[in-house]
């Protein structure tokens, strides 16, 4: 077996000393050897900037990448082709749960196959995809799925 390792890093400057109300949530990440080096702030429910992205997002963001990729990789090994693969995933948190957390993400996978293939097929792999995922397997978050399938 492997082990792998990621790796990542996170830096703000600044100053807190203007309160709570006042301080700039804006911060930078990267994660080598990765190019992209994005901003990210708070959730603006938490006085962050709406139009950077923050690590609630990351998570579903997270979720919704790997069950793509595992399922795009069960479907080339089963000979299957997709042909198209579009998430609009949510994360559900409410910060009156003690202690906060993200309680579920819902994944909504609209997949394209071309034509021949049956929608019972492709479901399989969905499943498959989620058991695999290592992001779900790595998470404390109810993750659901519903998933559907476009013939062309």
């Amino acid at each position: 077996m492997t082990v792998h390792r990621y790796t990542a890093s996170c830096h703000w400057t600044g100053s807190t000393n203007l309160g709570y109300d006042r301080y700039d949530r804006t911060h930078s990440a990267a994660a080598p050897p990765a190019e992209l080096a994005p901003k990210l702030s708070s959730d603006p429910a938490f006085r962050g900037d709406p139009r950077l992205l923050n690590p609630e997002q990351l998570v579903v963001m997270a979720a919704a990448s790997c069950q793509l990729l595992s399922f795009l990789a069960l479907a080339a090994r089963a000979r299957l082709n997709v042909l198209m693969y579009d998430d609009d995933a949510e994360g559900v948190m409410d910060d009156a749960t003690e202690p906060a957390r993200i309680e579920r993400i819902d994944l909504h996978p609209e997949i394209w196959v071309e034509t021949g293939t049956t929608e019972d097929r492709v479901l399989k792999l969905v499943e498959r995809a989620h058991t695999l995922c290592y992001v779900a397997n790595s998470l404390n978050t109810e993750i659901t799925l519903a998933p559907t399938v476009r013939v062309q």
